[in-house]
Parts: structure tokens; sequence; C-alpha cells
């Protein structure tokens, strides 16, 4: 077929033992366990004083913008969207604490995308992701799975944030039950080798709780234009953009997305065995300023730095192989800018057991990492140990990079270490210091 032939000369299927039905699926299942965040980011941002309706195209348009660039310019299975953390560090830290306007803000995020730009097109970023070693990018990818399964569970409300920790739930509720139905449904599909697992899993439980109550068929038009992005498009203040308000603001954004993408490129890539002999991901700068542009685009529009997001393994772990499967969550995201309500029945419970489920595949590179040497499995232990219980990609990347460059020169093995490595252990070092 003529479309096939161009499929498979434009995203080069064979070459990546991949077809289209397994890109497609893999593309829809990434839309699933990510598509909360076009509900969750208008929320959040909502917060800080933004047209609810308006950022949520202007999430749509960014997201499609930066995916369709990951698919033709880079050919990677990456899905991309608004950033949990980066939206909230947007709203309850820069708006609510600093007492700055979401406009401010916005322009924050704008110099973000554009020095992201400059850095991917000299390659910094891309040394750093080739600089960091092979044992914390095996460590990266378990910790992922640990964070992602940390996610899953607390929105389906299995555990909950308590005092000192974290706690229990509710697990008589109709949500857990619909959480744990769901995750049966996918570990049975997945052991009998079921493509798709995720997704019916996903679609199943949405189908019980619909039975059961605990969500509802919208009572509005299913169909409709999507919100005017006007009240939030093209709203940048430049009035403070060389003040030390600014500088922070824009070095906090410019810290937890470059780590954060960097980590989620890592464990992700890792987990598909993409990357190469050296351990490096072809192609990792056209990913990057895939993201980059996504972000400047979106604050230009209304919305939060657009990252690579994590979720993108759910994809992974169904096959998704090229750029067809970036290109297939985009797609589901034009479609859901017209058909919001019905996409917002779907339980968090559903997509969280999707997300714990993709944890678990995440954990199977720990038995690659050398644990007989200590001066590799302890930087690697804190890799992994931190990205949970920090909540957060950034910093275990950084307690990771930390400990290897500190115990390797501490042990007379400083030159295994990358220069690029010392000079970032000692940045988050100085970082945590002041």
């Amino acid at each position: 077929m003529a479309e096939v032939s161009f499929l498979e000369k434009t995203f080069k299927l064979n070459k990546h033992g991949t077809n289209v039905k397994t890109e497609i699926m893999a593309g829809v299942t990434t839309f699933m366990t990510m598509s909360y965040i076009l509900a969750v980011n208008p929320g959040i941002l909502s917060e800080a004083g933004m047209d609810y309706g308006a950022v949520f195209s202007a999430t749509v348009i960014a997201s499609v913008v930066a995916m369709v660039l990951m698919a033709f310019y880079a050919n990677l299975p990456f899905g991309l969207s608004a950033g949990m953390g980066l939206n909230a560090f947007f709203t309850y830290t820069v708006v609510g604490q600093m007492g700055h306007s979401w406009q401010f803000a916005l322009t924050a995020v704008f110099l973000e995308g554009i020095i992201f730009m400059l850095l991917s097109l000299v390659g910094v970023r891309e040394a750093i992701f080739n600089s960091i070693p092979t044992t914390l990018k095996k460590a990266v990818s378990v910790g992922i799975g640990l964070f992602i399964a940390e996610i899953g569970l607390l929105n389906a409300k299995i555990v909950v944030k308590a005092e000192p920790a974290l706690a229990l739930g509710n697990l008589k509720s109709l949500e857990a039950f619909i959480f744990f139905f769901a995750l049966v449904i996918m570990i049975v599909l997945t052991a009998k080798k079921v493509k798709g697992a995720l997704l019916w899993g996903i679609l199943v439980s949405t189908v019980l709780s619909l039975i059961l109550g605990v969500t509802h068929l919208p009572d509005t038009n299913i169909v409709s234009l999507p919100p005017s992005i006007a009240p939030v498009a093209f709203k940048l203040d430049f009035s403070n953009i060389f003040s030390l308000e600014m500088f922070s603001v824009l070095f906090s954004f410019l810290f937890v997305d470059i780590f954060d993408t960097l980590g989620t490129l890592t464990g992700v890539a890792t987990k598909a065995k993409m990357l190469d002999e050296n351990g490096n991901l072809p192609e990792a700068s056209k990913a990057l300023m895939s993201d980059a542009v996504g972000t400047t685009v979106g604050a230009l529009l209304g919305t939060s730095t657009i990252t690579t997001f994590v979720e993108s393994s759910s994809g992974v772990a169904e096959g998704g192989r090229t750029g067809l499967t970036a290109l297939a969550t985009a797609g589901c995201f034009v479609i859901a800018a017209f058909f919001f309500p019905v996409f917002s029945i779907i339980p968090p419970a559903a997509t969280s057991a999707a997300l714990v489920t993709v944890g678990l595949f995440m954990l199977s590179t720990v038995v690659e990492i050398n644990f007989e040497d200590i001066t590799e499995a302890f930087p690697a232990f804190m890799t992994i140990l931190m990205m949970p219980l920090s909540y957060s990609i950034a910093e275990g990347i950084a307690f990771g990079m930390m400990s290897f460059a500190a115990i390797k020169l501490l042990t007379g093995k400083g030159k295994e270490v990358s220069w690029v490595i010392y000079v970032l252990a000692i940045i988050f070092f100085v970082r945590y210091l002041i």
C-alpha cells in the first residue's frame, strides 16, 4: 500500500523491528497514560489566574507541535506535553509564593525555551546526556520505574501523603477496586503476550467504572470546538527581564527541565534498548530540540514548560520504537481537543494502573548494574532511591552524579569520570548549599 510504504520510508519501521499497527497502538497507549495532563495542567495554571479553557487549547497545540517534531525530525517514540512539577512550580512558587504575575512566569518559560534551543544547537544538552555513565543510565531507568509507580499509586489513592511520609489509602473504595481490576487485567494480558495490554486494561476498567457509577457519560455535547487561546496567548511581560527575580526563576526552570528531560530520555531509551554500543541515544540532540521548540511555542500560546513525558515508557512497553508512535500520540491529542468531555470519563484509577505496570517493566535493567563494584553500585542505589523519595527525576540524577564523582575520586578511580560529571556534581553540591 502506498501509505504504508510512505510510513516505512519516513519512519524506517522494518529497521526498528516494528510495524504500523504496533506503532499506532503504542501511540494510543502513550496518550491514554498521559491524557490526564489535559485536565490537570489547565486546573493547575488556572489557579495562577489563567483561563482554564484557553490553557487547555494551548497545551494541546504546544504538545502536538513538539510531538510532530519528535516524529519527523527525531523519529523517536516519545510523547511530550506540559511537564508535571514544572506547572506546579509555575503556579504555586513563582505566582503564589513569589507574587509574580502569570505573564512574568510565562516569560521565564519562553526564555528557558530559547536558551534550550541554543544549547541544543551547540550540543551542550547532548554532551551532558552522553557523559552520564552507563551504570547511572541503567539506574535512571529503574528509578523512573519506581517513580512512575509511585505516581500511579498516589493518583489512584492506593497510597496517600501523610506525616511523616506515605500511608495506605482507602482500599475498600470503588476507585481502589477499579485500580486493582485494571492492574490484574494488564498483568494477565501481558503474561499472555496480548498486544495493547495496557490499552485494553484502561478501556475495560473505564467501562466498569461507568457501570459502577464511578464516572459518568458527559451531559454536554460530546463534540465541540476547542476553546480560544486568546485570553492567554502572546501575553509575555518583558518589563523585568533583567531582574534578579527573573534570573532565579529562569534558573529553576532550566535546572528541573533539563534533568527531568535527560532522565526521561535515558530511562525510556534504556528500557527500549535504543542506546548504542557507547550507551548514547542516536538523535538525542533532535529529541532535545523538539522539547525546546515545544516549550518556546507553548509559552507564546499560554502554557507552562513542555517536556518529554515519562509515560512514553507505556508506549515503548507496547512496542513503540519510531516517530510514528509520537505521531499517533499527537493525533490523539488533536482528537481530544474536540472530544474532551468523552476523554474526561477515563478514571484516574485506570491510567494509574498502567503507570504501575510500566514501573514494573522498567525495573528489569536493575540486573545489569554491577553490584559487585561498590563504586558503581552506590551511585546507582542513590539514583534509584532518591527519585521516588524526593518525588523528582532531576534530584535523583543529581544525587547519583554527586555520589558517582565523589566515590570514584576518593577510591582512586577518578579517571573513570568525565569532566562534565565533575562540573555538574560541583554545581549540584553548591546548589544544595545555597
